[in-house]
């Protein structure tokens, strides 16, 4: 299930500062004439009529709390500030009672718009994100001042292009970036009124999308008028059911592999068919590998690529279908854990191997194998007055599993299911207090989303969870702990600069992120999914987010582009390919292609040593770095989110592998993955130990509610 997401709440933003019930005596220093006019004569006539001088509109059946004209002609709109238009518009639809008189009132603006020649509906002028279609043409004079025109198949979003055209034509370029789509809600249109249905969600992204195309291509004309360059944009992959386009020289280092060697993928599927082994790979893996493996799997059924969760699930599988060994592609507390999980499910006999005779490890894996890690779990052990739940990150070691277990019982957590996990918790147990680790950022990310929750209505805390209110909630929060020195290194790249980039430059795009990414990026993904243009999650959460908007974008069945910027490590990229070429080939519908967007930062390490020396210090203590083919695309101003221990499983070491089994010699043993007949402190098998919180975490995805065995060993 995708990651829970907080309802925001209509606010106005402190930029335009817009006061939900505007007063126009702050603007005229009078009353409105409609307030003091005993029977006012009501004419569907107002502000927009200045900017666009069409016919004029006879007496309507509209609500005689329409603004009168003579108001507005006090200011003429020509003269007015952006600011000072916006607070006329939101005045004059306030005043308008009912909701029909309101959407009435925007279909009316929408016969006010100029023409829009036909010559301008090219892909550049395009809106992305829009259920209709929207074009969107600016210009900039020699004054600084701005010109739009827009247009669309829906008359609804042309009456909101409109209202926008009709507050910011005209305006400087400070004042179009400083309008937020939060400035808009006053208005009170369908859509902007916090209902939660399907169409007033699509309502309120044409404001936002439009606005955010006209802000993007603000800062384009700016920086061309200024002589600068309006900056390098993120390499990315564009894909059609006519095949692939590579923008950058990362993106055509992974397009490369998106169409693998046939006699490669013929080779690996006879090994594998003739020796019985199945394969288990992770999203991250090297586009090499993914690409023949994806293409295997169409020949031998046992492959499967998916995150870290399912991949022992998919090996027990195999292992059911006669599969005598399993290859694992992933860091070594994946293997443990496929390891530990089949001998759990009785199939000791199937061998288990790893892609490497040297340790494949995992920042955050080693992070919860840390002497601080311990420490913050004795502090939690020593919490005696109130009880305490352990709840750890799925990428951690089974020995880690284990420790923490008899130290403070533990549950599992996927990025995916952690929010409804620690909120089920506090639920069920009075005065719990839970310690999450080892991930830094996704701990805080958690706290924030807790205290976004404290400050919105109970209503809208019980659709994430049915359990809580406001006062709960307040009371959780400072039993809530996260451990501090923990972070992933691929995520950890989506920083400042990345987030930066990305509001200059990508403010109209669909965003997805990880819940392991730095708080700013993950605010920003946050922000997007509320108006249903991100997803923060899973590598499998965002993969099923990209396919539903590709698939609703097919059913429209018009000619469309949707960019999309992946945030989490590269190597998902293959994945996505592999499932949009379906999808864009299986449908008979007009023209979709899809930009996935790598975003990249400059702190990411993409190159390696010419020799032992370590002049440089620290910085090349690593045996492989970032990037495909050992880097090409990336460079050390610009790398790329990619993990650079997943890529120590490569294509020709599989083939090894497969080739060298049965291991009558014990030439792998080195590649054996590590079979736990050690003991934990208290004398138990690490194994069984380490699998406990993880079937703790099995049933409480089946059941919702924590077991009882584990609420057991949390009170006694």
């Amino acid at each position: 299930m995708e990651f829970v997401s907080i309802p925001s709440r209509a606010a106005s933003s402190p930029s335009m500062n817009v006061s939900p019930i505007p007063r126009l005596n702050l603007l005229l220093n009078r009353e409105p004439n409609w307030q003091r006019r005993e029977n006012p004569v009501c004419y569907y006539k107002s502000c927009l009529h200045l900017r666009f001088p069409l016919k004029p509109i006879s007496r309507t059946r509209f609500s005689c709390s329409a603004v009168a004209s003579r108001i507005i002609d006090a200011s003429p709109a020509n003269d007015m500030t952006a600011e000072q238009k916006l607070r006329l518009l939101v005045q004059e639809f306030q005043s308008l009672t009912d909701p029909l008189d309101r959407v009435r009132r925007l279909l009316h603006y929408a016969e006010l718009l100029p023409p829009f020649e036909d010559s301008l509906k090219s892909a550049n002028n395009r809106v992305p994100g829009c259920t209709s279609r929207v074009w969107l043409h600016v210009e900039m004079g020699g004054d600084r001042k701005l010109k739009f025109l827009a247009d669309s198949d829906s008359e609804v979003t042309k009456g909101f292009c409109a209202c926008l055209i009709f507050v910011l034509d005209g305006a400087t370029p400070e004042e179009v970036m400083a309008l937020k789509t939060e400035d808009l809600e006053a208005l009170s249109i369908l859509g902007l009124n916090g209902k939660k249905d399907g169409s007033s969600r699509s309502r309120a992204n044409s404001w936002h999308n439009v606005l955010m195309t006209m802000q993007k291509k603000t800062k384009e004309l700016l920086a061309q008028a200024e002589g600068r360059p309006w900056g390098e944009l993120f390499p990315s992959l564009i894909i059609s059911a006519e095949g692939i386009q590579a923008k950058g020289s990362y993106a055509e280092a992974q397009a490369r592999f998106l169409l693998p060697d046939e006699l490669k993928i013929t080779e690996l599927v006879n090994l594998l068919e003739e020796k019985k082994i199945g394969v288990v790979a992770h999203f991250y893996m090297d586009p090499e590998v993914q690409g023949v493996l994806t293409a295997a799997q169409k020949l031998w059924p046992h492959i499967h690529i998916s995150d870290s969760l399912v991949m022992a699930d998919s090996a027990v599988k195999m292992a059911k279908s006669g599969c005598k060994f399993i290859t694992v592609l992933g860091v070594d507390f994946m293997s443990e854990n496929v390891r530990a999980i089949l001998d759990h499910a009785g199939y000791p006999e199937v061998g288990v191997y790893r892609m490497s005779n040297e340790r494949i490890g995992c920042s955050l894996a080693d992070a919860a194998a840390s002497p601080a890690y311990i420490e913050y779990l004795a502090t939690a052990a020593a919490s005696v007055h109130s009880p305490s739940l352990h709840v750890v990150y799925i990428n951690t070691s089974l020995e880690t599993k284990a420790y923490s277990h008899e130290v403070v019982p533990t549950i599992t957590c996927t990025s995916s299911n952690v929010m409804q996990t620690i909120l089920q918790a506090f639920s069920e147990i009075n005065n719990l207090h839970v310690w999450y680790g080892p991930d830094t950022y996704m701990g805080r990310n958690i706290m924030d989303l807790l205290n976004q929750m404290a400050l919105i209505s109970d209503e809208e805390i019980a659709e994430v969870h049915p359990q809580h209110n406001r006062s709960s909630i307040a009371s959780l929060i400072p039993r809530f702990h996260y451990f501090q020195e923990g972070t992933c290194i691929v995520h950890h790249l989506f920083g400042h600069e990345v987030v930066t980039k990305i509001k200059e430059q990508y403010r109209d795009a669909f965003l997805t992120a990880h819940f392991e990414v730095p708080g700013e990026m993950f605010s920003l993904a946050m922000e997007a999914k509320r108006r249903g243009t991100g997803v923060v999650g899973s590598t499998q959460n965002i993969l099923d987010f990209i396919k539903e908007r590709v698939t609703e974008a097919i059913d429209r069945n018009v000619d469309d582009h949707l960019q999309f910027v992946l945030g989490t490590e590269s190597g998902m990229v293959t994945s996505i390919v592999a499932a949009l070429e379906k999808l864009l080939k299986s449908q008979n519908a007009a023209k979709v292609t899809v930009e996935i967007v790598f975003p990249v930062s400059s702190d990411s390490i993409t190159r390696t040593p010419t020799s032992s020396s370590t002049e440089d210090g620290d910085l090349f203590k690593f045996q492989v770095v970032p990037g495909v083919a050992s880097g090409e695309g990336c460079s050390i101003h610009g790398g790329c989110a990619s993990c650079p221990y997943m890529k120590m499983n490569s294509l020709d070491r599989l083939m090894d592998v497969c080739r060298s089994l049965p291991d009558e010699t014990e030439s792998l043993s080195e590649f054996k993955a590590r079979s736990f007949n050690l003991e934990t402190p208290n004398g138990k098998p690490i194994a069984d130990v380490g699998c406990e919180p993880i079937l703790h975490m099995r049933h409480f995805q089946a059941t919702k509610r924590l077991p009882e065995s584990l609420i057991h060993q949390i009170l006694h």
